[in-house]
Parts: C-alpha cells; structure tokens; sequence
C-alpha cells in the first residue's frame, strides 16, 4: 500500500519468514554454521532454541536453501501437534515415501529403507521440527527410538528440534534423560542489541530497494525513533516488524516520508505493547536463581535508549500526526 510513496519495491518488515531477507548477526551465523556442521557430519539430534520471533523458522529456511541437493534429503514438520501414526506419516510422506501403511513395523521398515539408500548415495537425511517445544512426552518418545537407525559409526537421521525456551525445559525433564543424552549440540537464537536493531532495519529497506543505491528514498526511521523500536520490541524481530510497517502505514496516511519516536509511540500503544515482556524475561538489575539475567546488559542499554529518547520531547520530530 505504501511502496511507491516511500519509493519501494515491495514491503520491507513481512511478517512471513523470508530467507532471502535474513539480516545474519554474529550468533545467527554460528547458528547456521553449527546446523550445517551438524547435518552434513551426520551427528544426530541437534536442538535449536530462542524466544517467539527472534528468527528460527527463518534460520532453518534458509540452511535448507543453502544446504545442496546432492547432499541431503530433508522432511520437514512444521506443526507437531500430531499423534504419533500421523507424525510417522508426515515424515514418510516429506520424505517421498509415498502411501506409508498402516502397520507400525512395515512404516519403520519402509523408513530404515529409504534412509539406507540415501546413505549409499552419499546423502544425509535430515528432519526438521519446527514448534518442538509442543511435542508430546509420547512423540518425544518415538522421536528418540529414530535415532536408532544408524550405521556402526554415523547416524542415518538427523534430526534438528527448533522451538522457544520451554523446549530445554522440556529436555530436561527427567523421564527425557534419554532424549537428552543424544543430543549433540545445542544452539540459540537471541534477541538483537540496539545498534543490530538499526543494522536490521537498513537491511531490510535496502533488500526491497530502498536507499540512494537502490534508487528509491533513504530509510524513514530517525535515530530517536528507531532507539524506541530497540526499546519496545525487546530486540525481538517479528515485533520489529510489526512495528516498523504499521509505522510506515501511518507515515503514509499522514503523508509524511519521516517517521520520528512520537508516531512509534503511537504505534506500540495501538498494538498494546506498552511494558511488554515475554514469558520467562528478567528485567536489568532482577535476579534469576541468584545470577544477573543474560540480557541485562542489553536491557540496560534499552533503558537508556528510552531515557534518551523520551528525555528530548521529541523536537527532532517532524511528521505531521493526523487523526
């Protein structure tokens, strides 16, 4: 709606995963570093974890982009609130495996079949489960007896568990110390800083052509506004998004090509995200089992963001608000 006003190709914060628009931070490399690592040397279980919105499914859609053909075959599970009949049936049937029967033992006999040829060929075979942290204890169950196709030195199935931090609660559970035993590594997703939060937002206007190079306007956020989007979203970058193309939404119906804290100010109250935290964060200067939070020093920078930002009145601002 607002591309051509802002002289862009198309919108910059979709809400949709897209890999092609992955703004790669330091721990998101390692993390796609450590997922290849992991699939292509055949080591088994591999866990991927982090907060709602900070960028999984991204992350995993771009390591299947990225991983070759010639190399791999891949099922992918993006829902796993499934029995286990219809879990085992989705998997075969990603797979390529096609009417999987109804006998459990004929369906496992099917699956060590495939996986074997794609062994002979050079290839890994890898599922992907998206959401991980609603398995069930029993799907967790028969998750973990997969690992049981393997050759006498290497796995047959790798396996890569993404979900938000309730799954490493989940694993750790003492009826999972199984499940646990094999996993090989363990990776995580975190929010992005202040200064990523800026980074992030160029990138994304710049991959729908926004900036002088790309021909169209220079980004609309001012330095205070997008202090606030840091602040306010938690670094977090689906509420980045979400923040960003309602601004920009609004920045349009007011005719205005710059988007100051004030018209954020707006926006978040209007998406109710004043005071926001998600389940499980510790605030700066809270305690958790007597240590610091992990993210306190971001979130002290955060604070003072808002100090600085709410502090100057927002005099720099000069978009028109209409109602």
């Amino acid at each position: 709606m607002y591309e051509q006003f802002f002289g862009i190709e198309a919108c910059p914060f979709s809400m949709t995963p897209d890999p092609s628009s992955l703004y790669l931070t330091d721990g998101h490399r390692e993390a796609i570093a450590g997922l290849n690592y992991a699939i292509l040397q055949r080591k088994g279980f591999v866990v991927l974890a982090g907060e709602a919105g900070t960028g999984k499914t991204t992350l995993l859609r771009k390591l299947m982009e990225m991983l070759p053909e010639s190399e791999v075959i891949t099922s992918v599970v993006l829902n796993p609130l499934l029995t286990p009949r219809e879990f085992m049936e989705l998997l075969m049937l990603d797979f390529g495996i096609p009417s999987p029967p109804r006998s459990k033992a004929r369906r496992l006999t099917m699956l060590a079949q495939t996986l074997i040829e794609a062994h002979r060929a050079g290839k890994s075979a890898v599922l992907f489960i998206d959401e991980a942290h609603k398995l069930t204890f029993e799907l967790l169950e028969e998750i973990r007896l997969l690992t049981n196709f393997e050759t006498s030195n290497q796995k047959l199935l790798q396996i890569v568990l993404a979900g938000q931090p309730e799954l490493i609660d989940l694993l750790n559970r003492r009826d999972l110390w199984q499940l646990k035993q094999r996993i090989a590594i363990r990776l995580q997703t975190h929010p992005l800083s202040r200064d990523q939060v800026i980074k992030y937002i160029a990138h994304r206007w710049t991959k729908v052509g926004g900036g002088k190079a790309g021909g169209g306007s220079p980004q609309p956020f001012t330095e205070d506004a997008m202090s606030l989007i840091a602040l306010k979203s938690l670094g977090i970058p689906r509420l980045i998004n979400a923040i960003c193309d309602n601004a920009l939404l609004f920045a349009f119906g007011a005719g205005a090509h710059t988007i100051g804290p004030r018209l954020v100010g707006e926006v978040v109250r209007d998406l109710d995200l004043e005071g926001y935290l998600p389940p499980g964060s510790t605030p700066a200067g809270k305690k958790a089992n007597g240590e610091a939070s992990q993210n306190s020093a971001a979130w002290a920078g955060m604070r003072g963001a808002r100090v600085a930002a709410e502090g100057t009145n927002f005099k720099a601002e000069t978009e028109p608000l209409r109602s």
